[in-house]
């Protein structure tokens, strides 16, 4: 083969080898695409629209301004009149002044200031037998801890008012038994279940405990 040929035929066998290439580089640039899943329309942007126009930035400030902070939740034990916006009325009848009201009807108890205003009501469980009478008595005594008549527990922060058939009558936490289990629960308060005293929850039996001092007015309502 003459150089002439050779120089001739090589720019044409260069051409051919660079559309090989070229074919093969397309071929596998789908390949790779395919091979990934790209999925063009998947990737292409909603147009704007009047329910969307809104720029990340103003979405990131709506979804701010409509965080809410919830209220703290009121504890149980925290039953002031507030607490209990509902809470009944003081029974007709019962006194005025600073003074302890207990109705044995409802098995409430209200802790009423000088001026008339009640600082906490709550529920309690009364005596089952008909051994308090109504009427007008003054705090005689405080314990901070007592040992029930037939010592089979005990009993916190009783505040003495009156005697029954042949022991104290007064007003303490729920009584705890010897094995340290309470005598009742929470929720049976509002129902009569003591040998006489009025048992209220530990919260409640404090607070009256502060509330009173000795001499002050005991009301007992029917």
């Amino acid at each position: 083969m003459s150089k002439h040929r050779a120089q001739h035929r090589a720019p044409r066998r260069r051409g051919r080898i660079a559309a090989v290439v070229l074919a093969l580089g397309l071929t596998a640039g789908a390949g790779s695409a395919a091979a990934m899943g790209v999925i063009p329309q998947l990737q292409k942007p909603e147009p704007a629209s009047a329910s969307n126009a809104l720029a990340p930035a103003a979405l990131e400030t709506a979804a701010l301004e409509e965080l809410k902070i919830p209220e703290p939740k009121v504890t149980p034990e925290a039953q002031t009149v507030e607490a209990v916006p509902d809470a009944a009325a003081l029974p007709p009848n019962s006194g005025t002044g600073l003074r302890i009201v207990f109705d044995q009807s409802d098995q409430r108890v209200w802790l009423v200031e000088s001026d008339g205003s009640v600082e906490r009501t709550y529920l309690v469980s009364g005596s089952k037998f008909n051994n308090l009478q109504p009427g007008s008595y003054r705090v005689q005594s405080k314990s901070r801890t007592a040992t029930a008549f037939d010592g089979s527990g005990t009993m916190e922060y009783f505040v003495r008012f009156t005697t029954g058939f042949s022991e104290p009558i007064g007003f303490h936490s729920v009584p705890r038994y010897n094995n340290g289990e309470l005598e009742q629960t929470k929720e049976q308060l509002g129902t009569p279940l003591s040998a006489g005293c009025i048992r209220q929850w530990m919260p409640d039996a404090i607070a009256l405990w502060d509330f009173a001092p000795i001499g002050t007015r005991v009301v007992v309502t029917a």
